[in-house]
């Protein structure tokens, strides 16, 4: 008689001295079993994961190139997802499926659900990486590539992301101190606002911090794009979309540098010179103005219509009309020729930011869409 099970073989005196042999289940086949049933679980992890961002590319952006990319990095997964591996899983004997967490519960937008996605994947792809030594080196050795690919891959989705909502979008707040600051901002936010610059020359960094957190949470509510003024810092510090700068301040190549290539950099600009040497130098919009004179930038002269208008007919890169704009001359700025613009006082200090968001849009959106 022969009986498996985990214990060496034993004399056992309940079987009238007859020997019953059980065949031991080596330790080393327990790990095994249990690095299969690791890898298993991450490579259906990180297949998932694709397998939502890739819907994104497909249906949400309408972007051919990143679902592709998206496809071949879940198919050459799936290469390593064995029938061996397979058989390892015990979905009824894993504590994993009873644990979760509350913000695994809901999304606040899709930058959430891709962000989340992407740090499964590449989460999944590590562990398969460390786990893959044990049973195949050629696969940690694969794994460890993808993940690079899907940190390029996250890099060049994000980024595009932030682009297409720049370009879409036609009204730009920049902010100026307040009381009101959050309230101000979200009243313009659920007045459809999609683009916010946080502005603040005088206060100190910790509530600069405090504030841009805030106000960067806002706009991830609302899926509005959320840029800092100057502060290349505070922006990696909040995880901004991306910063302004101006002509004074860091330059943009070192700005790059530090920001990378997926965020927003915009640039002020008062002439067609600093406006050609901005695109040059690759900033992904730039303000122009200001078009009528404005205590915000006290002492700089109007460069008023005529630089809107130069701007329109020359300008390859999104442009902010910008320079004491508000309900009352929006229309002759574009007339000139905007198709966006930038406002402080007329939001900051309105009595009814939505409404007044909604009527700016109102007219910026009579504007025939760019092709």
């Amino acid at each position: 008689m022969v009986t498996r099970a985990y214990d060496n073989s034993h004399f056992d005196e309940s079987t009238n001295g007859v020997v019953v042999m059980v065949e031991s289940y080596s330790q080393k086949e327990q790990i095994q079993q249990v690095v299969y049933r690791i890898l298993d679980a991450n490579l259906d992890r990180a297949r998932e994961g694709l397998r939502i961002i890739e819907e994104w590319c497909r249906f949400g952006l309408n972007n051919a190139q990143l679902a592709l990319e998206c496809k071949r990095l879940r198919q050459e997964v799936a290469k390593w997802h064995t029938s061996e591996l397979r058989a390892a899983r015990d979905t009824p004997g894993d504590p994993g499926t009873e644990l979760t967490h509350p913000q695994e519960e809901e999304r606040a937008s899709i930058k959430s659900v891709l962000q989340a996605n992407f740090c499964r994947i590449e989460e999944a792809l590590r562990v398969l990486e460390e786990y893959s030594k044990l049973y195949q080196p050629n696969m940690a050795k694969a794994c460890k590539q993808m993940r690079y690919q899907v940190y390029t891959l996250e890099s060049s989705l994000m980024g595009h992301q932030r682009h297409q909502l720049l370009w879409r979008s036609r009204l730009y707040l920049v902010t100026s101190p307040s009381e009101t600051l959050l309230n101000t901002v979200e009243a313009a936010l659920k007045g459809g606002l999609t683009l916010l610059q946080y502005r603040d020359k005088t206060a100190d960094d910790s509530l600069r911090l405090e504030q841009a957190r805030k106000l960067r949470q806002l706009c991830h509510i609302y899926g509005a794009l959320f840029i800092v003024n100057d502060r290349v810092d505070v922006a990696l510090a909040v995880d901004a979309d991306g910063v302004h700068l101006g002509q004074q301040d860091m330059p943009i190549t070192i700005a790059r540098q530090l920001l990378g290539s997926q965020r927003l950099i915009g640039l002020s600009t008062t002439n067609k010179e600093e406006m050609q040497a901005a695109i040059a130098e690759g900033v992904d919009y730039i303000g122009v103005g200001p078009v009528y004179e404005t205590p915000t930038k006290v002492g700089k002269a109007a460069t008023g219509l005529e630089y809107v208008s130069y701007a329109a007919k020359n300008c390859s890169i999104p442009w902010f009309a910008i320079g004491g704009i508000d309900a009352n001359n929006i229309n002759d700025v574009i007339d000139a020729g905007a198709e966006r613009v930038a406002v402080v006082r007329s939001l900051m200090q309105a009595e009814q930011p939505t409404l007044v968001t909604q009527y700016l849009l109102s007219q910026l959106n009579r504007i025939k869409p760019e092709l």
